[in-house]
């Protein structure tokens, strides 16, 4: 399975955001034991810069951005990714962007903690535990 991760379920692991940090490092623990393959949105790094950087000096945050880099491939936002976010049924345009990088990358499904803005998607959306069901059973 392959899957893009959304920036909210890494800012839970990042920040340790409780409650939702234990069953989001789960959802890491599985990409780095290799029984997933997953991406980040490049949208998902910049956005990742830019919190970090509030909360820690440059140099830490751009380890933590490397250390990312080791762990998941990167889905490009290009032209045909903006142009069908446009054309999508989401209304949320970052959302809209997301789900289509996804799409252009091949993943199977999306992973996030913010299922309700992806309501109207035609692509799989599973909430962190939704995604624990699937690949632990």
């Amino acid at each position: 399975m392959k899957i893009l991760v959304d920036t909210n379920v890494v800012l839970d692991v990042l920040m340790d955001r409780r409650p939702h940090s234990a069953e989001s490092a789960r959802v890491f623990r599985h990409i780095e034991e290799g029984r997933v393959s997953a991406l980040l949105c490049a949208t998902t790094i910049t956005t990742l810069d830019y919190l970090l950087t509030q909360s820690l000096n440059r140099r830490d945050a751009r380890q933590c951005l490397v250390k990312l880099m080791r762990l998941f491939e990167i889905a490009p936002v290009n032209r045909a990714v903006i142009e069908a976010a446009l054309a999508s049924g989401i209304v949320d345009f970052e959302d809209a962007v997301l789900e289509q990088a996804a799409a252009f990358a091949g993943a199977d499904a999306v992973v996030t903690r913010n299922a309700k803005d992806f309501a109207r998607s035609s692509f799989q959306i599973l909430d962190p535990l939704q995604f624990l069901a699937l690949v632990e059973q």
